[in-house]
């Protein structure tokens, strides 16, 4: 038996994952444990979980790997404050204590973390072969083109190479400051979201406006060459040297200074989201055309935080050369750890890998999972009135007819997901026919933004009934975009511009999640259901079922369904409800 131990940490999404003999045991991001979202700490609560998981200690471990080279990191920084000296001094200060006392010091740490159990060497790879190993190893494909793009690694910023059979190459890469994932957060930063992690509310702004100003970024801020790379005009922009993303001459160039959060979002903005959501669907496009062209390939595999962007996603799939695209659903820093893992096992230690129809990620429901004992006894410790629906059928049925009566569903089942989506596990589910129902659950349960919009998941085979999406295709992690048909009523998860960011579901992945729907379908005769992250604005999707019990007596939900518990707010007792309305609610400014 062969343990691998795949780590990120200490500047985004920290993550862990495990694989024993090649097959994925499990994977989890830091956040769902501590609360903090996107925390970047050591995954110390991952880890401990991945090794009970599978049931060893940390001195069972064959491998341990993290998912980049800190020195070559390091490398960067010192190299880029060189260039942009004096200026770039305060963001160098800023910076290097930091490193100095943690990220040069990885395998004493990792070491420490992992209670001096494991004495072995750890293996570094680079970034950019994390993420080209987590696109290809776990897809279906045996060989395929491989894209990776997101803000930067150590110095590349995208990459592209080729996957066949266990072996991965790297033919090609863009490097540091020019950036398609910096220049999208430059507009994420300036529209007054948090980059690294509002880049999706950006997305979803984008429909609301024009892209007036799609001919000022190519004209000034970004040269767009024939093959996808880029360059920048550095002049317009401050991550180099600075502790902003954007210049006072970029402020210059689209009209006034960054919008501040929680102000108004103005028209301006949405163009400005519009525009550069063009821009980036435009790189993309030139960069998958040249893939194909350089490689060859029919199929293609994607990682990097760009390839969460689901519009681009839809466009690759639609305009792009490529028959089929398998993208990480972990597509982000988090999914670094398990490309490291699988790296080890295939490319290091040579082992063979075997394809599967779907692929080896079994829906990305890699994370921890509760009995029902476990949450029967959270329940009775609780005093919470609750209902036991043993049987499957009649658990999905009685479920079924609460969403017909436009009831909304905190649906906690199964395996947490891996990665930033909500895909059957910790969902929120609701009736996607109601006009009122996104308004709804974007004030009274998610306090979020109002514009952001609901993804529907739907049942694979009655997809093109209402999807304007390839036959051929399926999209089981959320990761593509698709027109809504036009005869079809479904306004809760339509777009303002008629599109829907689309989930598939199947019977093999999803099990009782695909029942539900079914039997959704049987009441309404529509087979598909709202699905969002089981959460509120601030805080990381729900792991345990306590999370999910307070995510449910904070908020404006109706149900909350763990395993085969049915609990109505309607039926809690008033010193529950008190006791919740104490509780704060997690609406931290992103």
């Amino acid at each position: 038996m062969t343990a691998i131990l795949g780590i990120s940490a200490f500047y985004h999404d920290s993550a862990a994952a495990l694989i024993v003999d090649g097959e994925i045991i499990a994977a989890a991001q830091e956040e769902r444990f501590t609360r903090v979202k996107q925390d970047a700490s050591f995954p110390s609560l991952a880890i401990e979980y991945c090794l009970r998981e599978a049931g060893l200690s940390a001195d069972e471990i064959d491998y341990a790997g993290f998912y980049e080279k800190p020195f070559l990191k390091f490398e960067r920084l010192l190299e880029t404050t060189l260039a942009f000296a004096p200026f770039g001094f305060r963001a160098f200060l800023n910076t290097i204590p930091n490193w100095l006392q943690t990220k040069l010091h990885l395998p004493r740490i990792i070491k420490r973390e992992l209670q001096g159990k494991y004495q072995k060497r750890i293996v570094f790879c680079e970034h950019h072969e994390s993420h080209t190993a987590s696109a290809f190893f776990p897809s279906p494909f045996e060989e395929a083109a491989i894209l990776t793009v997101d803000g930067v690694g150590e110095w590349a910023t995208a990459a592209y190479g080729v996957g066949q059979g266990n072996r991965i190459k790297i033919q090609s890469e863009l490097h540091y400051p020019h950036s398609p994932g910096l220049l999208y957060s430059a507009f994420t930063y300036y529209c007054g979201f948090r980059v690294n992690s509002g880049e999706y509310k950006l997305m979803g702004l984008a429909p609301y406006g024009e892209p007036r100003f799609a001919d000022l970024i190519r004209e000034k801020l970004v040269d767009i060459k024939a093959d996808g790379s880029i360059r920048l005009d550095l002049s317009y922009f401050n991550f180099c040297h600075g502790l902003t993303m954007t210049s006072t001459r970029f402020h210059r160039l689209v009209g006034g200074p960054p919008r501040q959060p929680e102000t108004e979002i103005t028209q301006q903005h949405k163009d400005l989201a519009a525009s550069i959501q063009v821009v980036l669907e435009e790189i993309l496009l030139r960069m998958v055309q040249h893939v194909h062209m350089e490689t060859q390939q029919t199929r293609l595999c994607m990682a990097g935080g760009v390839a969460l962007n689901c519009v681009a996603n839809g466009r690759i799939l639609r305009e792009g050369p490529f028959d089929e695209v398998w993208i990480q659903p972990a597509a982000g820093d988090a999914g670094g750890a398990l490309g490291v893992a699988q790296l080890i096992w295939h490319q290091l230690l040579n082992q063979p890998r075997i394809t599967h129809t779907t692929d080896q990620q079994r829906g990305s429901f890699l994370g921890p999972r509760f009995g029902d004992a476990a949450i029967q006894q959270f329940l009775d410790q609780q005093q919470i009135t609750y209902h036991c629906l043993s049987d499957d059928q009649q658990l999905c049925s009685e479920v079924a007819r609460l969403l017909a009566e436009e009831k909304v569903v905190g649906w906690f089942q199964g395996r947490m997901e891996f990665g930033p989506r909500a895909l059957g596990g910790r969902s929120i589910v609701a009736d996607p026919r109601s006009a009122q129902m996104q308004s709804m659950l974007n004030q009274k349960i998610k306090y979020r933004e109002s514009f952001r919009p609901f993804a529907p998941a739907v049942l694979r085979e009655r997809v093109t009934d209402y999807f304007d999406f390839p036959e051929r295709c399926e999209s089981p992690y959320m990761l593509q975009l698709a027109q809504v048909q036009p005869q079809v009523n479904i306004p809760a998860v339509t777009h303002v511009d008629g599109s829907s960011r689309l989930q598939t579901i199947d019977a093999e992945r999803h099990g009782l999640f695909y029942q539900l729907i079914s039997e959704f379908e049987k009441l309404t005769g529509v087979p598909l259901l709202i699905n969002t992250s089981f959460n509120v604005r601030g805080e990381p999707p729900v792991c345990t079922p306590q999370d999910a019990w307070h995510c449910f007596m904070s908020t404006g939900l109706d149900v909350l369904v763990l395993e085969h518990f049915v609990v109505m707010k309607s039926e809690q007792s008033a010193e529950q409800m008190q006791a919740a309305r104490k509780q704060p609610v997690g609406v931290t400014i992103d």
